[in-house]
C-alpha cells in the first residue's frame, strides 16, 4: 500500500500498466507500491496523452486520476472501457492527496510543500489504496456500496492461494468474481478450470475430477487425467459445491488438505499445485446442520468466504448494467439510450434472477425496439410475461 507496511498492490496479470495523473507525486507513489513482475509501467500527465498511449499499445491496467487538466475523466474512462474492453480502469482521486499551499513562497510554506512532496502518504495513502482495491473487478460493472467489500476481498485474495467460498443467489456473478481472482493473480497465465457439480452425474463426478486409468470401470477404454490435474498451476472453480455427493466429500477433503490426487484404478499419487475456489447459491452452514454436507469440508472450503449481494440490494448499478448489456448486444443496432420511464421501471423491479435476468430483459427489449435508437418502457418484457 501507499506509505503502509503491507503486501504491495497487484494489478491485472503481467501486462503493461499506465498511470495517468497530473501529479508526479501520485504517479511515483502509485508506481512504488505496485508489484508487477515482468511488465512495463509508463506514465501520462494528462488525459490526451493517456489516450494516445492507449491507442499505440496494449495495456492491462490504467490508473486514471479523476482530476485531469485537459479531459473529463469520467468521459475518458467510458471511452476507454468501450474501445479497449480488455483494459482494467482504476479511478484515483488526487484531491484526496496532498494540497499545495496557496500562500506566498515563505520558507515555512516551501518547507511544508517539500514535506508533502516527500511524505504524502498521511493524506494520500488511504484514499488511493481504497480506490484501487474497491474498483470494479475486470469483467464486472457497477460501484454500488454493497459490492465494494466483494471487490476489495477479491483483490486482496488474488495475492494469495487462500481457499475461497463465493456465495450468492443464482445469476449474481459468482463465476465472474472467481475469474477475476484468477486473472488478477500470479496464476493468470495458467488454466481456469470450472466443474459444475450439479451438471455431472454422481457416478461420473469422481472420475471427472480425479481421473481414471484404463479399465478402472466398465467403459473406461482409455486413461483420463481428470479436471484437477488438467488445471495444474492454475485455478479450479467448484461451482454448485452444495451438490457434491456425500460419498465423494471425504476424497475432496483429502485433496484439499494434501494437494494430492489418486486416479480411479491407480495406486499412484500425483501432487497437484492448484488454487481452489468454490461457489454456491445454497446455505452450506444449514446443509451441515441437516447432515447433508460434511462440517470439516465446509470449514476447509470457507477459509475466506465472499458473499455477493443480490441485484435488488444494489439498485444504483442497474442502469449501468443495463447499458453494458445493450452495448454488448448492439452489434448492428445503434441503441445506446434508455428512456426515463424505462430507467424508472428497471429500478422498480425485484430482479429475482439478478444480473442474468436483467441481461435477458435487455436482449428482449432490443428485439422489440427493432430500429429505434431508444429503449422505452413498453420494450421491457419482464419475467412476469407482461409488457409494461
Amino acid at each position: 500500500m501507499v506509505g503502509m507496511t503491507s503486501p504491495p498492490l497487484v494489478p491485472n496479470r503481467t501486462g503493461h500498466v499506465l498511470v495517468a495523473s497530473p501529479s508526479s507525486v501520485i504517479r511515483q507513489r502509485i508506481l512504488a507500491d505496485l508489484r508487477i513482475p515482468s511488465c512495463r509501467v509508463e506514465q501520462a500527465s494528462g488525459g490526451a496523452e493517456a489516450l494516445v498511449r492507449m491507442e499505440s499499445d496494449l495495456w492491462q491496467t490504467l490508473f486514471l486520476d479523476r482530476h485531469l487538466p485537459d479531459l473529463d475523466a469520467d468521459e475518458l474512462s467510458a471511452t476507454i472501457r468501450r474501445r479497449f474492453p480488455e483494459t482494467e480502469v482504476v479511478m484515483l482521486d488526487s484531491e484526496a492527496g496532498p494540497q499545495r499551499p496557496s500562500a506566498s513562497n515563505t520558507k515555512e510554506n516551501v518547507a511544508r510543500e517539500s514535506w508533502q512532496e516527500e511524505r504524502p502518504e498521511a493524506s494520500l495513502g488511504a484514499a488511493v489504496v481504497g480506490s484501487i482495491l474497491e474498483a470494479p473487478l475486470p469483467g464486472m460493472i457497477g460501484s454500488a456500496r454493497s459490492m465494494l467489500p466483494v471487490y476489495r476481498a477479491a483483490r486482496l485474495l488474488a495475492r494469495r492461494d487462500t481457499t475461497v467460498l463465493i456465495s450468492g443467489p443464482t445469476g449474481c456473478g459468482k463465476e465472474l468474481v472467481a475469474r477475476a481472482i484468477h486473472n488478477l493473480s500470479a496464476r493468470a497465465g495458467r488454466s481456469f478450470v470450472v466443474v459444475n457439480c450439479a451438471a455431472i452425474p454422481e457416478a461420473l463426478l469422481e472420475s471427472e475430477l480425479f481421473g481414471h486409468v484404463r479399465g478402472a470401470f466398465t467403459g473406461a477404454m482409455q486413461s483420463y487425467s481428470g479436471r484437477i490435474q488438467a488445471g495444474q498451476g492454475g485455478t479450479l472453480l467448484l461451482d454448485e459445491i452444495a451438490e457434491m455427493p456425500l460419498s465423494l466429500q471425504p476424497k475432496l477433503l483429502r485433496f484439499l488438505e494434501q494437494k494430492e490426487i489418486q486416479r480411479l484404478g491407480s495406486a499412484d499419487v500425483v501432487r497437484v499445485n492448484i488454487r481452489v475456489i468454490s461457489a454456491t447459491n445454497a446455505h452450506l452452514g444449514a446443509l451441515v446442520r441437516q447432515g447433508k454436507f460434511r462440517e470439516d469440508l465446509y470449514y476447509r472450503l470457507s477459509t475466506f468466504p465472499i458473499a455477493i449481494p443480490p441485484l435488488r440490494e444494489r439498485p444504483e448499478d442497474i442502469v449501468a448494467l443495463a447499458k453494458h448489456s445493450l452495448g454488448k448486444l448492439c452489434v448492428r443496432q445503434p441503441v445506446s439510450e434508455l428512456s426515463p420511464e424505462a430507467i424508472q421501471l428497471l429500478q422498480s423491479q425485484p430482479w429475482a434472477g439478478n444480473v442474468r435476468e436483467l441481461q435477458n430483459v435487455m436482449e428482449r427489449a432490443l428485439i422489440l425496439a427493432e430500429d429505434e435508437p431508444v429503449i422505452r418502457a413498453e420494450h421491457l418484457l419482464l419475467e412476469s410475461g407482461c409488457r409494461n
